[in-house]
């Protein structure tokens, strides 16, 4: 190619970087499938020796060391007609060899649809498919314009907005960030409200309370129509009080949940040194054996109910004790807990893209890169905090968000392998190429240039001189413009005006029995 000709094709380019160029970039992704299936064989990293003896592990801990299932008497009461001993006194249940395993695998599903409001965007959970969802749980949010402060609900409302908007995010989350300007004992209510309200992509229900669990319920079943009849339109995350414990919080939830069908994922939050031992095979022993007896447990509630078999693992810095993330030792943990659960039979739940940077720099974006490929490698089919994890998970990123969700399109890309039909074999083009010329101007090029390769909204690919005479901007300065663009352009998706009276109605009613209280 000459200088003059490169010359003009970055004249012609020079319009890329707009603001008309990255709506007209969502618009063109907007047809996204409504969860990804992959083609890649996920990857295993131990043998089946080691395999066996990490669950032989497990069962010892199961049955020598035991499960505490702590302030809830009917979960004991399950458990003793399921044939586990029960020690009343400590509330620690010892479970015979195998048991646990077996009740999940007789019972759980091996995948199931999670129900959204718009029938269009159900995702499937299980199996070949993966799910990404946004950030949960952060205290505070930070952008490049306001800084760090806590979360509002007009914040989880932005957020809920975002997500609905970025087509690789296939499920609208659920405590995306918290709005401490509201009660904790109602804040539930404003957020469940706000993911049928603000987006039609699937949700998660509150769990901070078994009370909360039927709300969330109450209003999706005024959101999905009156009756949601079996329909599994919640996924909930259900953490352990790691190590080997389940509180009563988690497990009310849990068993609300499972009554009503909905499904619950059951995950040990362990970090490595802290709450669990600091080595993998430790770690895995002992979240195989917290994870079967939670999920264990949901099907003695209801057998059949769907559950996710999850973890969070990561490292730590064993000189501050701070958690350390996108490191070799939390991959490996996420490689290995998917090859437990696929041999469990049930859907995974696991990674992300996590960073403890406090901007989103170079550092964030390498350890979410090394976060989510071992996700997308390991076959995880729900990943929580796949976008705008910032901080270890204190705190919520605009600017992170947007370009976390532009990277889950490019993991979608990778995941689905190399295309093999008979326009991936290209073959018709070696046949009406001329030898020594490019392929630029051939006819199997102009039919697939537009869906080629994926086009990234937030990287700049442009010479030097266009990218300084555009405002020299970053990564992070590009993603700020587009939320806000995002923001400014969002249009809500449809809901009956009587369905969502009926739930402001609930709301106000619920909020009005009840005095403000902070837990």
């Amino acid at each position: 190619m000459t200088d003059a000709s490169a010359s003009s094709g970055r004249r012609a380019r020079r319009g890329g970087g707009g603001r008309e160029a990255r709506r007209a970039a969502r618009s063109q992704r907007a047809e996204a499938a409504s969860f990804l299936e992959r083609t890649l064989t996920p990857v295993n990293v131990l043998s089946e020796d080691s395999l066996l003896q990490i669950e032989e592990n497990a069962e010892t801990i199961l049955n020598e060391v035991g499960i505490a299932f702590q302030e809830f008497p009917s979960a004991l009461d399950l458990w003793e007609e399921a044939g586990a001993r029960v020690d009343r006194e400590t509330e620690m249940v010892f479970f015979p060899r195998g048991l646990c395993r077996e009740i999940v695998q007789q019972n759980a599903p091996a995948e199931y649809i999670q129900h959204a409001r718009n029938p269009d965007r159900n995702v499937r959970i299980g199996g070949n498919s993966t799910v990404f969802a946004p950030n949960y749980g952060s205290p505070f949010v930070t952008d490049l314009d306001n800084g760090r402060r806590y979360g509002t609900i007009e914040d989880f409302n932005n957020i809920v907005k975002l997500a609905y908007q970025l087509p690789h995010l296939h499920h609208s989350g659920g405590t995306v960030c918290e709005p401490v300007d509201v009660a904790v004992n109602k804040r539930h209510l404003d957020m469940v409200y706000a993911h049928l309200k603000y987006s039609d992509k699937p949700l998660m229900g509150s769990v901070t309370a078994p009370e909360r669990a039927e709300d969330s319920i109450e209003l999706c079943r005024m959101a999905f129509g009156g009756d949601l009849g079996d329909r599994t339109v919640m996924t909930s995350l259900i953490n352990a009080s790691s190590p080997l414990r389940w509180d009563a919080t988690m497990l009310g939830a849990a068993t609300v949940y499972a009554k009503a069908n909905q499904a619950s994922i059951i995950s040990p939050f362990i970090l490595m040194g802290a709450m669990s031992p600091v080595t993998v095979a430790g770690l895995a022993a002992q979240a195989l054996a917290e994870a079967l007896a939670g999920m264990a447990y949901t099907q003695l509630v209801r057998p059949g109910s769907p559950v996710i078999f999850g973890t969070f693992a990561t490292s730590m810095s064993m000189a501050t004790g701070a958690p350390t993330f996108g490191t070799a030792e939390g991959g490996l943990a996420i490689y290995v807990m998917a090859e437990l659960a696929r041999r469990v039979g049930v859907p995974f739940r696991s990674g992300g893209q996590f960073s403890a940077s406090k901007t989103p720099d170079a550092q964030a974006a390498y350890e979410s890169a090394a976060s989510i490929i071992p996700t997308v490698m390991a076959g995880v089919n729900f990943v929580l905090h796949a976008a705008g994890w910032i901080e270890g998970g204190l705190a919520l990123s605009y600017e992170k968000l947007i370009m976390d969700a532009d990277q889950l399109g490019m993991m979608e890309v990778y995941a689905k392998g190399v295309d093999m039909s008979e326009n991936g074999q290209a073959m018709e083009a070696f046949r009406t190429n001329e030898h020594g010329q490019h392929f630029l101007g051939n006819a199997h090029t102009y039919a697939n240039f537009e869906t080629a390769f994926y086009r990234s909204s937030v990287a700049d690919n442009n010479s030097f001189e266009q990218w300084d005479e555009e405002g020299s901007k970053t990564a992070a300065q590009r993603a700020n413009e587009q939320w806000k663009d995002m923001l400014s352009s969002y249009e809500a998706p449809e809901l009956d005006d009587a369905v969502d009276a009926e739930m402001l109605a609930f709301i106000q009613a619920k909020k009005d029995s009840m005095p403000d209280a902070i837990g």
